[in-house]
């Protein structure tokens, strides 16, 4: 149970807010989160120990999953103006250094040539490199903007919980600034506070843990490298020293593109052998270490900050206890590895805050929350997982790079190896170039990234004649587009009749709020059936037909190709783009039918 302390004072404290929402933590978790309910025009309070924003630009990635979240808002412009551009980011290289010999590369986040379809068919957004110094001011920014209050330097120390169906929950927060507490009474409790998390400390959620990896050393450094990137594209760069001496603190490092081309996050990992973790290098000791990294003394090097911290592989068994909720890192922490991080934070904030907007509006039963640990849990074990395991995917690189032995002299003979005319020489080249490509796993993941399938309360499976169709064969590296209930609505590029505006994408039409039903020739009768379900239980449902002189015209046919349906058949999705029912074709009782639906997805009655 959770060591709260409960309370039947209900008076209003003399230093107390008041307010539905509490947030705390007001990073890619907590921030997206109090954005996605402004645009329900629901506001509330975001609270943050820290004094502002990100200063450690931690999460980079941003992937289209999660830009698709923040194009609802209109904010993905906004992000792109921001962020380097996806042709900046088209290489993953290990190398002696960053003016050096290089070693391989391979291609990344949607650069690959091979594969630019499988990217062109999942989404209508790109990957874009976007540190978390700059994404969480845009989000802070919009949160405030549509009436969020947000408070830094403010430490939330506890809280207690009213007694009762109904009860609040009374939260003591500390100004840092002056010392003083005062205490904020809201109906819900959001735990965004990172993966030290003091609501998920409190509320002792159970935790799935496995063996940390290890230690790790952020290293934030100033230093033009523009001359040497022009043939060396890429935001990720493993850097390795074999032959010669170095800290056992700094073994290898991957030089990670902060702004192009001249600040740069050294992610430094000790050899595998290195155990002392309290390890505390001087300026010195890092400037050195990062003059044999760069590889080009006549470039300036300057520290602007260090950190430290540990390869994670936890995740939380639930993400919420009545109305205090768990999201982001405080019920995931992983590496940084496959770029999930803050992508997975704005997708737990995404499916929540609708949830939260209908249950407040009245159209949803409380038990429609209950989904939301349902359906995240798995989503957040599943990238634990995955992170952890595209570190281990790293250590047959290493092999092969013959930089694992600690001794130097025989680190020296292996990785000269890999120039040798030799059958030794042979195989060794044969293992770096399959280790190298099996780290597409990492840098081309679109499947761990977008085959998201939820199966819940609110997710309506009873009209389904057979189970849900097997994963790729490769999960990871394969997106499984369905319209399977439970799926991510499948994107397709539509146009007008007469196409005098640009197209639209299929993710467009859906979200904004609302349920969205596509449907196409012979399928008016989900228009009324949709007039039908606002009139009964007020939910909007906005409809479109797609198909030869419909409203929406399938130009390329991929929407035929994608729907999994008949052309009178309808696929409903939910306001976070998520298939919740379909119909295979066209139904005389298509007005009940709809009805029964939406209300099973919204926790509501059911007769």
């Amino acid at each position: 149970m959770p060591s709260t302390n409960n309370t039947s004072d209900q008076q209003q404290h003399p230093n107390e807010i008041s307010t539905t929402f509490l947030i705390i933590g007001a990073g890619p978790a907590g921030a997206s989160l109090g954005c996605f309910l402004a645009s329900y025009n629901l506001t509330g309070l975001i609270i943050s120990a820290a004094p502002g924003t990100a200063k450690e630009p931690r999460a980079h990635i941003t992937n289209a999953a999660a830009l698709e979240c923040l194009r609802d808002l209109g904010l993905e412009e906004e992000v792109r103006r921001h962020a380097t551009p996806g042709e900046n980011m088209m290489h993953t290289r290990w190398c002696r250094s960053m003016a050096g010999e290089e070693y391989a590369r391979i291609h990344s986040w949607g650069n690959q040539p091979h594969r630019k379809g499988d990217y062109d068919a999942a989404s209508p957004c790109r990957h874009v490199d976007l540190p978390q110094t700059l994404l969480e001011p845009v989000l802070v920014k919009y949160a405030t903007a549509n009436g969020w209050k947000v408070r830094f330097d403010s430490t939330f120390e506890g809280f207690e919980r009213e007694e009762g169906k109904d009860g609040k929950v009374v939260s003591t927060v500390r100004d840092n600034l002056t010392g003083q507490t005062y205490r904020v009474r809201s109906k819900y409790l959001f735990g965004c506070d990172g993966a030290r998390s003091r609501v998920m400390k409190q509320l002792d959620l159970p935790l799935i843990k496995e063996p940390g990896q290890g230690l790790a050393l952020n290293v934030l450094v100033d230093a033009d490298l523009s001359k040497h990137m022009e043939h060396r594209k890429g935001n990720l760069h493993w850097v390795f020293t074999p032959e010669i001496e170095h800290p056992g603190w700094g073994w290898s490092g991957i030089a990670r593109m902060v702004k192009t081309w001249h600040e740069w996050m050294f992610i430094m990992f000790p050899h595998p052998s290195f155990t002392d973790f309290a390890v505390r290098p001087s300026e010195e000791e890092y400037v050195k270490r990062m003059r044999e990294m760069i590889g080009d003394d006549s470039i300036p090097v300057k520290i602007l900050d260090v950190a430290k911290w540990y390869v994670n592989e936890i995740v939380a068994e639930k993400y919420s206890d009545g109305n205090i909720f768990c999201l982001g890192d405080a019920v995931h922490r992983h590496p940084p590895f496959n770029g999930l991080g803050s992508n997975t934070c704005l997708q737990d904030s995404w499916n929540l805050a609708w949830k939260l907007a209908y249950v407040e509006r009245g159209l949803a039963g409380p038990s429609l929350l209950d989904s939301f640990s349902h359906e995240r849990q798995p989503i957040g074990a599943g990238i634990i997982k995955r992170a952890n395991d595209s570190f281990r995917e790293h250590v047959p690189v290493w092999d092969a790079l013959g930089v694992l032995p600690e001794d130097l002299e025989e680190r020296k003979r292996q990785h000269a190896e890999l120039s040798a005319a030799t059958e030794a020489g042979k195989a060794r080249r044969k293992r770096l170039q399959e280790a190298v490509a099996d780290t597409a796993h990492e840098f081309g993941g679109i499947g761990i990234e977008m085959n998201q399938r939820y199966d819940s309360g609110a997710v309506y499976l009873k009209d389904e004649t057979e189970q849900r169709p097997p994963p790729p064969k490769d999960a990871v590296l394969e997106y499984q587009i369905s319209t399977y209930p439970g799926s991510r609505l499948p994107h397709a590029w539509l146009n007008k009749k007469c196409p005098v505006e640009a197209p639209i994408s299929t993710i467009d039409l859906a979200g904004h709020g609302a349920f969205c039903l596509l449907t196409g020739i012979g399928g008016d009768v989900w228009k009324q059936a949709a007039v039908e379900v606002c009139r009964y239980i007020g939910v909007k449902i906005n409809v479109y037909s797609i198909g030869f002189g419909q409203e929406w015209i399938d130009v390329y046919g991929d929407w035929e190709r994608r729907r999994e349906i008949d052309e009178d058949g309808c696929v409903l999705a939910r306001p976070d783009r998520t298939v919740c029912w379909r119909s295979r074709s066209v139904r005389e009782d298509a007005n009940a039918a709809l009805v029964k639906v939406v209300k099973s997805v919204l926790g509501l009655d059911v007769k």
